[in-house]
């Protein structure tokens, strides 16, 4: 059990150090990407694509295929920084990907859509969005 408990313990303190890193300047790339593409925009902007809770994209309807070719090409570069990024501060591309998520899904404005800790989309409101309890 202590073993646990210390995996645990290490598990978030890494989360909230890698969340640290993020705010402070480690996710411009991320967000960056597919802000440039008005396919994104648009799509985004008519809530048919959200921030989910691992840290990409989703699909809150079905797409079209040129959507799901953007969305797909965000997610495989957002992968990519991660990667990069995980390996940099000792966590696993999983455990940045959900952090990236945490902080992306705080960064969303009234209107745009993310995913909720129990798996539904929600549409932000002027309320702070619900986060996962991972979250840091």
């Amino acid at each position: 059990m202590t073993g646990f408990l210390n995996t645990t313990f290490r598990r978030k303190l890494a989360l909230g150090g890698l969340g640290a890193a993020l705010l402070l300047g480690a996710a411009v790339p991320v967000l960056a990407q597919g802000g440039r593409d008005p396919a994104y925009a648009a799509a985004r902007a008519a809530g048919q694509v959200g921030e989910k809770m691992d840290g990409y994209l989703g699909y809150v309807s079905t797409p079209s295929a040129a959507l799901r070719a953007v969305v797909e090409d965000v997610n495989i570069k957002r992968k990519a920084v991660y990667a990069e990024k995980a390996q940099a501060n000792h966590a696993t591309v999983e455990e940045y990907a959900l952090t990236s998520g945490c902080l992306l899904i705080r960064q969303t404005s009234p209107g745009e859509k993310y995913q909720a800790p129990d798996g539904s989309w929600q549409t932000r409101t002027s309320a702070p969005p619900l986060r996962d309890s991972r979250c840091p």
